[in-house]
C-alpha cells in the first residue's frame, strides 16, 4: 500500500492506495484520521466474515488481505499506526 498527502486550503487528506482516506488540518490529524477509519472498516470485514477469495471482482483481493490482516492485529491488541501508515511513530518525529 502507499500513501499520498494533498493539502487543500489549509485541509490534509491522507490516502492508503486510493481504498481510504484520512482528513485534518495537519498531517498527523489526518494520519490519526486514516488510522482510525482503516481500523474501523478492518473490523467491520472481519466481523462480516468477509475475506479474500480468489476470484472476488469487486475488491482488490490485496487490500482484503490487509484489512484482514490489520484486524488480526488490532484483535491481539497490536498499535496498528505502524503497520497501516508503514514507520514507526519515532520515526515520523
Amino acid at each position: 500500500m502507499w500513501l499520498e498527502l494533498d493539502e487543500t486550503a489549509g485541509q490534509c487528506r491522507l490516502s492508503l492506495g486510493g481504498h481510504a482516506h484520512g482528513y485534518g488540518q495537519t498531517m498527523q490529524e489526518a494520519a490519526d484520521d486514516l488510522v482510525a477509519r482503516v481500523q474501523r472498516l478492518a473490523k467491520a470485514f472481519r466481523n462480516a466474515g468477509i475475506r479474500p477469495a480468489p476470484g472476488a471482482p469487486t475488491i482488490d483481493p490485496a487490500w482484503l488481505d490487509f484489512l484482514w490482516d490489520l484486524g488480526e492485529r488490532a484483535e491481539r491488541g497490536e498499535d496498528v499506526r505502524e503497520y497501516v501508515l508503514g514507520f514507526q511513530e519515532d520515526q515520523a518525529a
